[in-house]
């Protein structure tokens, strides 16, 4: 299968970027050395769709010096960089996505990438197992399973598991302790700051910031706020969230409440409507507001755009909306993740955790997955220790151990 980018000739300048993600991801670097060596993935197809960055490509490659064919699809239109797609497929995998694309170009790449019938796929939000149920589940007749990197994407497959519909063992990455307790909140917490103050050139010290969902990333969010200097207003429906919340000192009260109070508001929910028609006019002349989640459902754009009176570009990647009360509200990459449509995503030691954790679940599924049911499996413990093990190493810092007398402690009823 051929490569289809828009843009080979950005082949260097991508090569470049991900060269420098690579050089800081020295998990994911160790775990390549015995791939290279050991090829797990010889004779295996493996489908990846994922935001198509720099730190993916890495991923991408690593899983390609494994001895995988691997065939990279995004996973959000925005979020593609058509620099590292040029420079990624010049490294031997094959790319099938361009930044901006359509919604009917976005799902014909997935289609022709799953055509070439994956033994395995690492899916970011739900879309390659949606085409494998709904639309053409002859694409899977190889298939042993795969992994979720998402939020969005594991509450999904937990949805077709409890309906008894789930055709393939799925490994829920996103849920594995190396995964949200980082990735989520601190990969999470910086990334939305950094999209959003690059593209608004803004001050977020004095403002409010309204964060709907408190989460592991809307922890990271609020986290990240509070530290800029901002005064923050969680927004929740889980009560024992919303404790958490308020002990973290926190303000909590409903969206609607909200609504008239902040000047940036960011959602992250992975549900859909949590900002709509009847909190736009609730809003201050001026708010900005920003989706986190996966889909871009969180801010009910078709709502805001129904309502306003007219739109306009205000500056790149921000839409203003003018509402019938006078008032202006911003809308920051057409509501989709604001971390990756305005910025780059997480940071690179960040994801270097994350990707490492797909890598070795990618393997898990190639050795083990004749084995398993069609059902959704946690990732092994002991991944998720040996990445937490390399992470340690590489930042130089050592443990205890416990010795045989202390196991037998732990491990006694008496």
């Amino acid at each position: 299968m051929n490569s289809q980018i828009v843009h080979p000739e950005l082949a260097e300048i991508g090569a470049q970027k991900i060269a420098w993600a690579r050089a800081h991801m020295p998990v994911l670097g160790a775990i390549a050395e015995r791939f290279r060596e050991e090829r797990p993935f010889e004779g295996k197809t493996l489908c990846v769709s994922v935001h198509l960055e720099a730190k993916t490509a890495v991923l991408a490659q690593v899983l390609h010096e494994g001895g995988a064919e691997v065939i990279a699809m995004g996973s959000n239109p925005l979020s593609t960089q058509d620099d590292i797609c040029a420079g990624l497929a010049a490294s031997g995998v094959t790319v099938l996505s361009k930044h901006g694309c359509t919604n009917e170009e976005y799902d014909r790449y997935l289609v022709d990438g799953l055509s070439a019938l994956p033994h395995a796929i690492i899916d970011d939000g739900g879309d390659l197992t949606q085409i494998l149920h709904a639309t053409h589940p002859e694409f899977a007749a190889r298939l042993l399973g795969g992994s979720e990197e998402t939020t969005t994407g594991v509450i999904r497959l937990k949805a077709r598991e409890r309906a008894d519909e789930l055709r393939f063992p799925m490994v829920l990455v996103n849920d594995a302790d190396c995964k949200h307790l980082f990735d989520n909140r601190y990969g999470t917490g910086q990334s939305v700051w950094d999209g959003i103050l690059r593209t608004t050139n803004l001050t977020v010290a004095g403002s409010t910031v309204v964060v709907a969902g408190y989460g592991w990333c809307g922890r990271g969010a609020a986290m990240r706020a509070k530290g800029l200097g901002a005064r923050v207003i969680v927004t929740e429906v889980d009560p024992v969230k919303a404790i958490e919340a308020v002990m973290d000192g926190f303000s909590v009260m409903p969206m609607a409440q909200a609504a008239p109070l902040g000047d940036f508001f960011v959602t992250l929910t992975g549900c859909d409507k949590v900002i709509s028609t009847e909190h736009f006019p609730l809003m201050k002349n001026g708010a900005v507001l920003s989706n986190a989640g996966h889909f871009d459902v969180e801010v009910d754009v078709a709502a805001l755009r129904a309502y306003a009176v007219k739109s306009f570009p205000a500056r790149p990647n921000i839409e203003g909306f003018v509402l019938p009360n006078g008032n202006t509200v911003y809308l920051l990459g057409e509501g989709r993740l604001v971390n990756l449509a305005c910025g780059d995503g997480h940071p690179v030691e960040i994801m270097d955790m994350s990707f490492a954790l797909q890598a070795l679940c990618a393997e898990y599924i190639v050795k083990h997955g004749a084995e398993l049911k069609n059902r959704t499996y946690a990732v092994p413990r002991e991944i998720d220790a040996q990445v937490a093990a390399l992470k340690l190493a590489s930042l130089g810092v050592k443990i205890d151990a416990l010795t045989d007398e202390q196991k037998k402690y732990l491990s006694a009823w008496a």
